[in-house]
């Protein structure tokens, strides 16, 4: 009998906190329904192969989404860290290539062809990697023999048969994390212990390749089979977007950029070795190059662009003014019917999503959320503010940004089952203009006054016309 009383005790109190002060019960639910994938500034990828079908080239379609923009060729020789291994334990590494090798270095390794490995791997042998406090073993596990431990430290270089870094039989080097397994042709790897700020020592893991080439190869951004002056419009902005966090090495992941879609989906050779169709995005590729060691490039007043692009839109591209309360000359508002073609865009053209009473009380650091209601919408349609009211009465707001980056929605494109329209004071606007900067590729807040004279425009077959 005691423990019944204790049983129903626990139960009144559960259900209390579901139950507002005033008697009604908080639901335990909300229903968004909307349209796009995205924060929807710059280039709609569903957009481009809309007009690609159209006949439109690659240089119509990004003049039409990047407002006032030349698209011209810029030096792209230059080596690019990207990240392929964030807040590691442990990784293995290998080749299957027959006569390939592979070796460890000590150190950065950077350019130095003169180096001496540390050890050097035959096919199938296996080097490994294990993180153990702020200390990081390297290990090989032979073809026969006992596993031989290296020497721990804090920053190791592999570099691979087939390579500009190492001659001999063209090999592919295969990374496993965990129980996936990717494989990298180009390049060159770094192996770092860096301190996380709240995780303590992680290992990160870095692909030096050249961004020309070797990196645009193995980006995976739209499908290799897609129209090809599409495919030719994403590589052009790809390598944009890439000149512009060229240059400055971030500590949290030993990197220029990330190879997730935390910057651009990067996936080595999986990308070029598609049945099928992965040498068309190759092809593609090559046909955004004015020569050996430059490439195409979208410029705003001589400079690259920050070249934002997303899936698809809800029938209109976002305004950065709009979505991040900052002023970006070339990121305006532009239609994009193609993006609502339920056909070509079956998942995001209109789609509805349910976000439990758990997950938006903590989305909103709130008790409960009692109601909804979204602030006036931009000129786009998109949300400028969601707010929740718990059933204590207390309110929290917050752009449709955040609010799109912590519930995980597809776009900020979206209606509230039951929520109202409420007016909400747009904050002062911030304004971001290009600056010149030693170091190429990166913008600033300073606009040049010289515009350079459009060159002629990609065609759709690859020919500059």
């Amino acid at each position: 009998m005691r423990t019944f009383k204790t049983t129903f005790l626990f139960i009144v109190l559960f259900f209390s906190g579901v139950t507002a002060s005033f008697g009604a019960s908080v639901p335990p639910s909300f229903t968004f329904s909307g349209s796009g994938f995205g924060h929807g500034i710059g280039m709609s990828q569903f957009g481009a192969r809309g007009q690609a079908l159209e006949g439109k080239s690659a240089t119509e379609i990004l003049q039409y989404y990047y407002t006032g923009v030349t698209v011209e060729p810029v030096d792209d020789s230059q080596n690019m860290r990207v990240n392929i291994g964030h807040l590691l334990t442990s990784l293995s590494l290998t080749t299957d290539t027959v006569n390939g090798s592979v070796q460890i270095f000590s150190g950065d390794g950077k350019e130095n062809a003169a180096a001496i490995p540390l050890q050097s791997l035959k096919a199938k042998e296996v080097l490994n990697f294990t993180l153990l406090g702020n200390a990081l073993f390297p290990s090989v596990k032979p073809l026969l023999g006992n596993v031989q431990t290296l020497p721990s430290g804090k920053m190791w270089t592999i570099r691979w048969s087939g390579t500009r870094y190492l001659d001999g039989v063209r090999a592919l080097l295969s990374v496993k994390v965990g129980s996936v397994t990717a494989k990298y042709r180009y390049g060159q790897i770094q192996i770092k212990l860096v301190k996380a700020s709240t995780l303590g020592y992680r290992i990160e893991m870095t692909n030096t390749v050249r961004l020309h080439d070797e990196y645009l190869w193995g980006i995976s951004e739209v499908p290799s089979s897609w129209p090809l002056a599409a495919m030719q419009a994403q590589a052009i902005a790809a390598r944009t977007y890439a000149l512009n966090r060229l240059g400055s090495i971030k500590t949290a992941c030993d990197c220029d950029i990330y190879g997730s879609s935390q910057d651009q989906t990067f996936v080595g050779f999986a990308k070029e070795s598609e049945a099928k169709y992965g040498k068309l995005w190759k092809a593609a590729v090559a046909t955004t190059s004015s020569d050996d060691s430059s490439g195409y490039v979208i410029l705003y007043h001589s400079l690259p662009i920050s070249a934002y692009y997303f899936s698809s839109s809800w029938g209109k591209t976002e305004s950065a003014r709009d979505a991040w309360g900052t002023e970006i000359p070339y990121a305006h508002s532009v239609p994009d019917l193609w993006s609502l073609d339920v056909v070509a865009n079956p998942r995001y053209a209109y789609w509805q999503r349910q976000l439990s009473q758990v997950t938006l009380a903590q989305i909103f650091a709130l008790p409960d959320v009692m109601s909804i209601n979204l602030g006036v919408k931009n000129a786009s349609g998109s949300n400028s503010f969601v707010i929740a009211t718990s059933s204590n009465g207390k309110s929290v707001q917050l752009s449709g940004s955040v609010f799109l980056s912590r519930s995980k929605l597809p776009s900020t494109f979206f209606d509230v089952v039951g929520a109202q329209i409420i007016e909400v004071p747009m904050p002062p606007l911030a304004t971001l203009t290009p600056t010149p900067s030693s170091t190429p590729g990166v913008s600033g807040s300073t606009t040049p006054t010289t515009v350079p004279t459009p060159l002629p425009s990609l065609s759709s077959s690859g020919e500059r016309l």
